[in-house]
């Protein structure tokens, strides 16, 4: 194999998610729903990476995700590199980061909390955003809580 060949193939238009944790492929591809799209869709796992050691990528033909779903992404995945694919051309490429505020993304885990006990929308504030695991803080009961813990919505 010449070693400029693609480890995996290249898409005329759509999503390349790339810098996953490797861990954390898999759960990026279920929260995003990949398997009930008609598009292709490959992922590939393990890759070497100079910065997680192992990481995933995923290449979604004809799909451009939309900012509540990047933002979703943001929980499982922050740091990722989302770049996005037009005729075989890289034409915008992004780091996906935390907001500052998530509302209606994740569980707050205080079974006491309002949002668990009325039909209302969490809202989360991030803690901080550059720490390694951030940390969120629910606006209603002031619980704060490890985002490599929290239970999507």
């Amino acid at each position: 194999m010449n070693k400029k060949e693609r480890l995996v193939a290249a898409i005329e238009n759509g999503t390349v998610i790339d810098h996953i944790p490797a861990d954390k492929t898999f759960q990026v591809a279920s929260l995003l729903k990949l398997h009930e799209l008609s598009s292709q869709v490959t992922i590939g796992l393990n890759f070497r990476s100079k910065k997680l050691g192992r990481k995933g990528i995923i290449k979604v033909e004809n799909k451009f995700f939309t900012d509540d779903e990047i933002s979703q992404l943001s929980v499982v995945a922050h740091k990722v590199v989302l770049s996005i694919i037009r005729d075989y051309e890289v034409i915008e490429k992004k780091t996906v980061n935390l907001p500052d505020h998530l509302v209606g993304i994740v569980r707050c885990n205080n079974p006491k909390c309002i949002t668990n006990n009325e039909p209302m929308k969490t809202h989360f504030t991030i803690v901080d955003k550059n720490a390694p695991h951030p940390e969120l803080r629910c606006r209603y009961c002031d619980k704060v809580q490890d985002i490599d813990k929290v239970q999507l919505i």
